[in-house]
């Protein structure tokens, strides 16, 4: 078996795991899916860790079961890693397929990580009489109506099904709102004059009334979160009666800084 390796489309992760489980073996169980890379720990036939995007512990474990595509390679060596996976391979297996469905379910609730979710109630009152473990209690500071569902999970490390589950608790008590605040808008250069100085982003007003339609910017929008090719930015705004509604104009030091050009298009959505 020292050269357990394949393809996930002719066997699965779980068969590969029940292998290597009762045949008592150590060493890494490396698993590749596309971009995403993990690694299973096996010491005498039992998961004790496993790394993936960050991951570790049985959640790694979770995701990393639920590749179905890509390959594997099991390297047979002495493992050097902290024990924190403490379940037989059985409970972590039938786990793995609880998680599995718990994802499905949420997916169907949530579709859209681009989503922002918004809570209608504040302080104790979110929580009361519902059922949440101190770690779903955690991501709530996170839930502040400007992060989507993908800026959550990067800010918490935790993943979709952890802040997904969350959320759902929420939204079931009638205490969750999603919006879906982003536009596409078209780069334009902002043209400043000896007596005017371009340095703030403008945008058409219709934008900033759309927004103030939705709850968590009630009272205003004045920085816009910015996803460029290359990452995200947080600018000033202002909002003109007179502006192009499809476009987003610009200084051009911000656009050299980023690299863009007229016409190039980016996504914009309301930042704290």
């Amino acid at each position: 078996m020292s050269n357990l390796k394949g393809s996930l489309d002719s066997i699965s992760l779980v068969d590969v795991a029940q292998l290597l489980h009762v045949n008592r073996k150590t060493g890494l169980l490396k698993v590749s899916s596309g971009p995403k890379n993990g690694v299973l720990y096996f010491m005498n036939g039992e998961v004790v860790n496993a790394e993936v995007q960050g991951l570790k512990g049985e959640m790694a474990a979770y995701e990393i079961l639920e590749f179905h595509t890509g390959n594997f390679d099991f390297l047979p060596t002495t493992v050097q890693t902290p024990q924190i996976i403490r379940r037989s391979v059985q409970d972590l297996l039938m786990d793995s397929a609880r998680v599995s469905d718990s994802r499905k379910r949420l997916h169907g609730l949530f579709p859209s990580f681009s989503a922002v979710p918004w809570p209608t109630l504040s302080g104790d009152e979110l929580t009361q009489g519902l059922k949440m473990f101190a770690e779903e209690k955690k991501l709530l500071p996170f839930f502040d109506g400007y992060r989507d569902f993908t800026e959550i999970m990067e800010s918490t490390g935790q993943n979709d099904v952890a802040v997904l589950q969350t959320a759902a608790a929420l939204k079931e008590a009638g205490r969750l709102e999603v919006f879906e605040p982003e536009v596409t808008l078209r780069v334009g250069l902002l043209k400043s004059g000896f007596f005017k100085k371009a340095n703030a982003l403008e945008v058409a007003k219709s934008h900033e009334d759309h927004w103030k339609a939705l709850m968590p910017y009630a009272l205003g929008v004045g920085n816009l979160r910015v996803i460029w090719p290359k990452g995200p930015a947080v600018y000033t705004v202002k909002f003109t009666a007179e502006a192009d509604p499809g476009a987003i104009l610009m200084p051009k030091e911000i656009m050299d800084g980023w690299e863009l050009s007229e016409g190039m298009t980016v996504k914009v959505r309301p930042a704290p």
